[in-house]
């Protein structure tokens, strides 16, 4: 059984092209009547729109086999008085959900990624948190890649604010345990008996998704096609009960050492 991430696993962060064998992969997934799910911290567009931009690249799986963090948002944050900073794309998808943006009194401090975020960002934020507002980061991504660049990710940001104010965060999406929990609940319906340990997450983010992972029992698998160069970048230096149980290029890999 699988969780398998989107940006930089399934799809190029560069270009948004299917990465080597991820379309196949998946459909080796349908073909054995593998369960899995597909796993994304996407906040962007719409969970529909983007799940729809997927199909549209040629992948071939059910919305009931999608899950991303806009999906768990409304149950974990109020609509009313949010401070959000992301990706203009990601505002206009909150106030198409309903919710009230509010950059005088806000209740939560709502953090998802951007690659342009300004110094003025940081203070207003610090500012709203020692005021007494919430913070809540859309997912905890180490790294945010794009154009060939990597910029701090949410989970960066979100120990940032937390160094600066002091203020403890909450996580929507991955990897924190409600988003996974909610993934194996909706695993469940396709196998009644999965369980974490059952389970094999396949991500580009070994600090983010991995590590929270890990954390939970599941076997994990590294790609090097999205963030991380090469894993000697990063695996060395990350606890040695975290590291990835296996390291591949990509997926096409994966499928091949099936």
């Amino acid at each position: 059984m699988y969780f398998i991430d989107v940006q930089g696993t399934l799809i190029s962060d560069d270009d948004k092209s299917p990465i080597r064998g991820s379309i196949e992969f998946i459909e080796m997934l349908n073909h054995k009547q593998i369960p899995y799910m597909v796993v994304t911290n996407s906040t962007k567009k719409s969970s529909k729109d983007f799940y729809n931009y997927l199909i549209s690249l040629g992948f071939n799986f059910g919305f009931e086999k999608y899950l991303d963090p806009l999906m768990l948002l409304e149950s974990r944050v109020a609509k009313d008085a949010v401070a959000a900073y992301g990706a203009d794309e990601f505002l206009a998808t909150l106030k198409s959900m309903g919710y009230v943006l509010d950059y005088k009194n806000p209740k939560t401090v709502l953090v998802s990624i951007k690659e342009d975020f300004l110094p003025d960002d940081y203070a207003q934020m610090i500012d709203f948190l020692l005021a007494g507002a919430s913070l809540v980061g859309m997912h905890e991504t180490s790294i945010y890649a794009k154009g060939g660049k990597r910029y701090p990710g949410v989970g960066a940001i979100l120990k940032l604010l937390e160094f600066a104010t002091s203020v403890g965060y909450n996580v929507v999406g991955k990897p924190s345990v409600l988003f996974y929990q909610e993934a194996l609940k909706i695993l469940q319906k396709q196998d009644k008996n999965a369980e974490f340990e059952n389970i094999i997450m396949i991500s580009d983010d070994v600090k983010g998704d991995l590590g929270g992972a890990k954390e939970m029992g599941m076997k994990t698998v590294f790609v090097t096609s999205g963030k991380y160069k090469t894993e000697d970048e990063i695996v060395p230096s990350l606890d040695k009960k975290l590291r990835p149980d296996f390291v591949y290029a990509d997926m096409q890999e994966i499928l091949e050492s099936i």
